[in-house]
């Protein structure tokens, strides 16, 4: 006998659109949130041992769930997907989740021709914005470290956080954020979009799916609104060493509490096909389905050079996050870190000196 599919959403612009397939499923959504809260809630469910049939992850957080994950391997052929997102969405060999999209960040600015180096962003008068806590704030962190030429962790994992390259990042960090709004380190993901689409910020990095947004804008703007100037994507701003943007892919799992895998898979499989990643293409995001994200037609000039600017940098400039159960820890420490130095509670080195400790424990124990 089937029972309704309990399922776990991360919510937010760049997701939600994808959700109408649910309404005339047999489904019951027990957390729909941005996903800090969704990994939290997800965590205490699993924890306790409540069942939950499907639900949204993400590569970089799957080894830390791994413990409640299904192996997919059997269950799901993802040779349509992108290898590289399919990579991503693997760890010790087996196949924890299926990709939904990746998630790469360009910039965005209002400038017709914004700085192209961080250097040179930072000597202007250009005011970047960018998220002030969470992932997307140490995201940018590492950006900086990898891209003039530091490292977070050598190539056999061991943290060599500690770096001048790193305090660098964390005093530009600082000083891009001195000159922005004042509330900028309470700024998450769609608060950056919403600043820059707002006029508060000159330029900023953001995600794919914020285009639905800005598109909107451009259509308000074509209708005579004058709230907004126009946009324009851009290459994310280059290192002294390297041009580079972190990345990553949300994705679908089974959970082992799953009380119907049958009828789990066969959502799951609805999820990855061609029909499914081209609604999530026509909302911006960058679907893992190579067939799908090829045929998206740019709706205009400005959409074909965010097409062109996104797949160079998925090509050339993404870099990713260690595959280690507990590198959500060190995110999460590191964000803290990173944002009581912007709120100038501590410095920039003693921030890193705390990141580089926590890394210590976690991945030396």
């Amino acid at each position: 006998m089937s029972v309704t599919l309990r399922v776990a959403l991360v919510g937010g612009p760049m997701y939600d659109h994808l959700y109408t397939l649910f309404d005339e499923a047999d489904v019951e959504i027990v957390v729909h949130a941005d996903h800090p809260t969704l990994n939290r809630r997800v965590a205490e469910l699993l924890e306790a041992g409540e069942r939950l049939d499907l639900i949204a992850t993400h590569s970089k957080y799957a080894p830390s769930q791994a413990q409640w994950l299904q192996p997919l391997d059997a269950l799901v052929d993802p040779h349509e997907l992108a290898p590289l997102a399919v990579d991503l969405c693997r760890f010790d060999g087996a196949l924890l989740c299926v990709p939904r999209l990746i998630d790469v960040r360009i910039m965005w600015s209002h400038l017709a021709a914004p700085p192209s180096t961080w250097r040179a962003l930072a000597a202007s008068d250009v005011v970047f914005g960018f998220s002030g806590r969470e992932s997307g704030l140490f995201g940018t962190f590492f950006e900086l470290v990898v891209g003039s030429g530091g490292r977070l962790f050598t190539e056999d994992g061991r943290p060599c956080i500690d770096s001048p390259e790193a305090v660098t990042a964390v005093e530009l960090l600082c000083h891009f954020a001195a000159r922005a709004p004042d509330d900028l380190p309470d700024w998450h993901y769609d608060q950056v979009d919403t600043a820059l689409l707002d006029d508060r910020v000159d330029a900023a990095g953001m995600w794919p799916g914020a285009w639905g947004a800005i598109w909107s804008a451009q259509i308000d703007t074509e209708c005579g609104s004058t709230a907004t100037r126009t946009l324009g994507p851009f290459r994310y701003p280059a290192g002294s060493a390297r041009w580079v943007s972190y990345a990553g892919c949300h994705a679908w799992a089974i959970p082992t509490t799953c009380g119907d895998v049958p009828a789990a898979t066969a959502l799951l499989n609805t999820l990855v096909s061609a029909p499914t990643h081209e609604l999530d293409a026509r909302g911006g995001n960058v679907c893992a389905h190579v067939a799908a994200f090829a045929a998206v037609e740019p709706v205009n000039e400005t959409d074909r050079r965010r097409l062109e600017i996104i797949t160079d940098t998925i090509e050339q400039a993404m870099i990713t996050y260690p595959p280690h159960p507990r590198f959500p820890e060190v995110e999460d420490v590191g964000w803290h870190a990173i944002h009581d130095a912007l709120c100038g509670r501590i410095s920039p080195a003693a921030a890193v000196a705390q990141i580089h400790a926590k890394a210590l424990t976690v991945f030396l124990e």
